[in-house]
């Protein structure tokens, strides 16, 4: 990296020390913003995963005894380390991701902010008492760890998301073997650095980096492994339900999204246009919450279409504060948008702006896609069905309410949808109909809040939610508990 802000070569975390792989082989991770190596990652393979579980498992009871005010006050350490070194994360962020140092830092904030949240829930982690249909007879829940947590995260938002899956799982009781995201390793290592340093017991978070299918694919299948929680697409959350579930593990998956954005005939275009464009391109468009379907009533489209075409040529790509969206994460992903993106004007899409990778002397040597929009395209073309995760949206026109909302529901995936509109009946109908896990009103089609769960319906994941009190239901078990008394003895 241009900053030595982390190692030259990015080990593994385990069992509070920092390891090669086994095998000793490393990869390249380059630099989205410039194509440059940024580091080299361990190449991790089965035999690494074993000895990170193996010292997970050691140290998990007596973290499980441990009192969750005290867990939650150890964590608080972590989350106080992490703000003091807020900075220092979000250049990691921004040299792995190309994204902005401005958003990077954003991003941390957000992490922090839910680390605090967790480490409260050691205050509470709360079960229930009830009353009992026998005499003499109290009963209650209580919550307990579940085990090991086996994490496996995404490189869109890559301090988001270890702070999404590690502070609940710890909170809960659960040692954790978290798969770092290949393209954002320094991340996760700079995670288990802090960790370490505020005192985390050894071995309690461990940190595996490597390749999906070598090194992902052993902690899923793993005995001991007693929770998978991963993001990510649906076709490997399907191949992980399918191997967890053989062996009856607890999953958690949150997946993809085609994700509908409803632009009524009396919303706001201007503040309309303004959500599209940040739904559809901030992050790069690299958001399971991505606004990529942009659903638009007939009376308004023409006029919505030339402001929001107009405001996307204006769009300043680059990985600066004073850009608008960085690069996306890799080459391979790029290239993949790049066939979509033919594949539909072959298919007779109007490409509006957009549709090419920038090659101006800022961009050549990076992974930029310029931010694109499409119309003319069907529902069921693939442009239309395909989580795409780059800079890429699609217009489609509709009569009213009705057609929009059987538009906005006739997708695979159920994660989150959006609608503008100032008619407040419209409104609530679209929150209560819409099939997804998160609805908005007049605003953008992300943006989740520690306290919220976040989820979503069919194709987009299992049912489970993090973040929230409801990611405590992932990471433990709840236990009834009924006491009986003899009144003769009182």
């Amino acid at each position: 990296m241009e900053e030595r802000l982390s190692p030259k070569e990015i080990p593994n975390w385990i069992d509070g020390q920092q390891r090669p792989a086994i095998s000793c082989e490393w990869f390249d991770k380059l630099n989205p913003a410039n194509g440059q190596v940024a580091c080299r990652v361990a190449r991790s393979l089965t035999e690494d995963v074993h000895q990170a579980v193996q010292a997970a498992k050691r140290a998990q009871p007596p973290w499980a005894d441990t009192p969750p005010v005290q867990r939650g006050m150890l964590l608080h350490k972590i989350v106080l380390r992490m703000e003091a070194r807020q900075k220092e994360i979000a250049q990691i962020v921004a040299l792995e991701t190309g994204k902005s140092y401005k958003d990077a830092y954003a991003e941390t904030g957000g992490a922090i902010a839910l680390g605090l949240f967790y480490a409260g829930e050691g205050q509470r982690l709360y079960g229930r008492t009830t009353t009992s249909g026998i005499p003499d007879r109290s009963a209650m829940t209580i919550r307990q760890p579940i085990g090991i947590a086996g994490l496996i995260v995404p490189a869109n938002t890559p301090i988001a998301n270890l702070a999404w899956k590690i502070f609940p799982a710890l909170i809960c009781g659960n040692a954790v073997v978290l798969k770092a995201a290949e393209d954002t390793p320094a991340t996760a290592w700079i995670v288990g650095h802090i960790a370490q340093e505020a005192g985390l017991p050894a071995a309690l978070l461990n940190i595996i980096q490597g390749y999906g299918e070598e090194a992902g694919a052993p902690l899923v299948a793993h005995p001991d492994v007693g929770v998978i929680s991963f993001t990510g697409s649906t076709a490997v959350g399907r191949y992980i339900q399918r191997v967890a579930g053989e062996r009856l593990a607890k999953v958690s998956l949150e997946l993809g999204g085609k994700n509908p954005f409803v632009v009524c005939e009396d919303a706001d275009l201007e503040n309309a246009v303004k959500w599209a464009l940040l739904s559809a391109f901030s992050n790069a468009g690299q958001r399971c919450a991505s606004g990529s379907r942009i659903i638009v009533f007939d009376a308004v489209y023409d006029r919505f279409r030339d402001m929001v075409v107009r405001r996307t040529k204006n769009l300043k790509v680059g990985a600066t504060d004073d850009d608008d969206l960085g690069p996306v994460i890799n080459e391979v992903q790029l290239n993949r948008m790049l066939g979509a993106v033919e594949g539909a004007r072959q298919q007779g899409a109007v490409i509006l702006t957009g549709g090419y990778r920038l090659t101006d002397p800022r961009c050549r040597d990076g992974f930029y896609m310029a931010p694109t929009m499409i119309e003319n395209v069907g529902p069921h073309d693939d442009i239309s069905t395909t989580e795409l995760f780059g800079p890429i949206a699609c217009l489609y026109r509709v009569k009213g309410f009705a057609e929009a909302l059987a538009l906005a529901n006739d997708s695979l995936y159920g994660l989150t949808a959006c609608i503008h509109t100032r008619n407040l009946h419209r409104a609530i109908q679209f929150t209560q109909k819409v099939q997804a896990g998160v609805a908005i009103v007049n605003a953008g089609t992300y943006g989740s809040e520690p306290h919220m769960p976040f989820g979503g319906l069919k194709q987009s994941g299992n049912g489970s939610r993090e973040p929230g009190t409801e990611a405590l239901d992932v990471y433990s078990h709840v236990k009834d508990v009924y006491i009986n008394i003899n009144p003769r003895e009182v």
